[in-house]
């Protein structure tokens, strides 16, 4: 399995930055490698509910089908999955001060022959990392100014 991880801290208190960052139909707003994510669930979010993404990876246009499958008080965590990867996204937010800190972590899971290379596709895989962590700073910071 391959771990990219990182935290932010952000102006936005931790009870905003959860509420938007556990709506995650935003993540297209914060992820410039992930330009659609479509909730396919109506409703407020809610363990089950379902997510279509589509991520930009090694330039092409990956589709994977996002479940929650954890959610509780600054928590969440999906399991998003194609026939190439299976992938676990988990947010954690908590408070630091009048702001908050945000924890973003992505495993993957190559599936298929493909699998046998999976080391080799860590840097690809961490290349990742500073734009979205860099996305949720910049975002959830422009809603504490606004």
């Amino acid at each position: 399995m391959i771990t990219v991880s990182g935290s932010v801290e952000t102006k936005l208190s931790a009870e905003k930055a959860f509420a938007f960052m556990s709506e995650f139909e935003n993540t297209s707003k914060w992820d410039p490698n992930t330009p659609v994510m479509d909730k396919i669930t109506p409703g407020s979010v809610a363990v089950g509910h379902k997510y279509h993404a589509e991520s930009e990876f090694r330039g092409k246009r990956q589709t994977l089908i996002y479940e929650v499958i954890e959610l509780r008080d600054g928590h969440i965590k999906l399991r998003g999955e194609n026939k190439t990867v299976t992938a676990f996204d988990s947010i954690d937010v908590s408070p630091n001060g009048a702001g908050s800190v945000v924890k973003y972590t992505a495993e993957f899971s190559i599936k298929g022959p493909a699998k046998i290379v999976q080391p080799l596709l860590k840097p690809m895989f961490m290349q990742l990392r500073d734009p979205a962590l860099k996305g949720i700073r910049d975002t959830l910071n422009g809603l504490a100014a606004s």
